[in-house]
């Protein structure tokens, strides 16, 4: 008998632990899925490409890159925008904020690639 109880124990104060577990998992999700909106990260990312639509423009207008440059980079930031758009539709995750801020800082980099390099030429 103290066999049995050694193992039905354990046995049962594990099935009553993970009876208690499930519902707080399924409570945790609409919550997770509720911060996935956050007004300040949408605030950063379109400030961002307001920025780097402005440096472009700048750096065009004082002619230290060329226009075929600039084109190219505004294409950049054109393709940024259209997908900021299509993220934001359902509200900004960590991941995806992620992936827009690599490419917008990516962009910026290329602009100062090409303000440096003289060349006038795309590259």
């Amino acid at each position: 008998m103290r066999k049995f109880t050694k193992l039905l124990a354990p046995a049962l104060v594990a099935a009553l632990g993970l009876s208690a577990v499930a519902p707080a998992i399924a409570e945790a999700a609409p919550r997770h899925e509720a911060a996935r909106y956050t007004p300040h990260r949408n605030y950063d990312i379109r400030s961002d490409i307001r920025g780097l639509r402005s440096d472009i423009d700048r750096a065009a207008s004082r002619r230290t890159i060329s226009q075929r440059e600039a084109t190219g980079l505004r294409r950049d930031a054109s393709e940024i925008q259209r997908l900021y758009t299509s993220y934001a539709r359902g509200g900004l995750s960590s991941n995806e904020m992620r992936t827009l801020s690599n490419r917008v800082n990516r962009v910026y980099t290329a602009l100062r690639m090409e303000r440096h390099d003289y060349d006038r030429r795309r590259g």
